[in-house]
């Protein structure tokens, strides 16, 4: 199993080309309010079907809760502030992602370009490229695959964690405007790409529009936050099918 921590599911996507004024809290507070405050402290990802995938991904805080380092039981990501600020982050783990946590085949939040938005200003249509090799002349294809998603009407869940890394604060100080004076590559992606929501569906189909893979995510809330997700995988040709159930807890329970 690919196992990258989900914090950053909003940061690795691909840059859409368009404006916006608006910053990400306040886009985040516009669809969802002023809600409480809590703070992931660890994820529990359980397989149905081989133990062996089994993950538990840790959130380290220090005195001032602000967040210090992500580990995901083999790898870790730090997080360094200066004068109070994000300055740096450091380490091996690549985290963040709903596809890696779970496993799937394709790469899409990290080679992929938003194509639509929904209504609330999440990212609904990705397209990206997949590379498909031919037997017959020995040649590899690019091919266009497209992942929609879906969402709960609940509040992305890691927005509070996301904030107290300081990645708000950049992401704040970003404008999605190719006639400015351009930007780290990587900040662009985090802002074009972050979610409001709750993704509760990533549903993946080819250049001919047909369904090869699908990730469901059906999930118990304490108000606005999820305490366990049931994610269940499975390819369109029935040859890959995963079950996993996930536990979140935050900061002091």
């Amino acid at each position: 199993m690919k196992r990258i921590n989900y914090l950053l599911l909003m940061s690795s996507l691909a840059v859409v080309n368009f404006s916006c004024d608006k910053s990400t809290s306040d886009e985040f507070e516009d669809v969802n309010g002023n809600i409480e405050t809590k703070l992931i402290s660890s994820i529990d990802v359980t397989s149905a079907e081989d133990s062996d995938e089994d993950t538990k991904i840790l959130f380290s805080y220090n005195a001032d809760l602000r967040l210090t380092s992500i580990f995901d039981g083999t790898e870790t990501t730090n997080f360094v502030y200066e004068n109070g600020n994000l300055s740096d982050v450091t380490g091996q783990g690549d985290n963040g992602n709903v596809e890696e946590l779970y496993d799937s085949p394709y790469d899409a939040f990290e080679t992929g370009q938003v194509e639509e938005y929904d209504d609330n200003g999440n990212p609904s249509v990705i397209q990206f490229i997949e590379y498909e090799y031919e037997f017959m002349t020995g040649e590899e294809t690019t091919v266009y695959y497209t992942a929609e998603i879906s969402y709960d009407n609940k509040p992305n869940p890691f927005y509070k964690t996301v904030e107290a890394a300081g990645i708000i604060d950049v992401l704040d100080k970003v404008q999605l405007n190719f006639a400015v004076a351009p930007q780290p590559q990587e900040i662009l992606k985090a802002k074009a790409l972050f979610p409001n929501n709750n993704p509760s569906q990533v549903v993946y189909k080819n250049e001919e529009g047909e369904i090869e893979y699908t990730i469901n995510m059906s999930y118990t809330y304490d108000g606005d936050y999820p305490t366990t997700a049931t994610v269940s995988s499975v390819s369109a040709d029935g040859g890959d099918s995963e079950t996993y159930l996930t536990t979140f807890t935050y900061v002091g329970e």
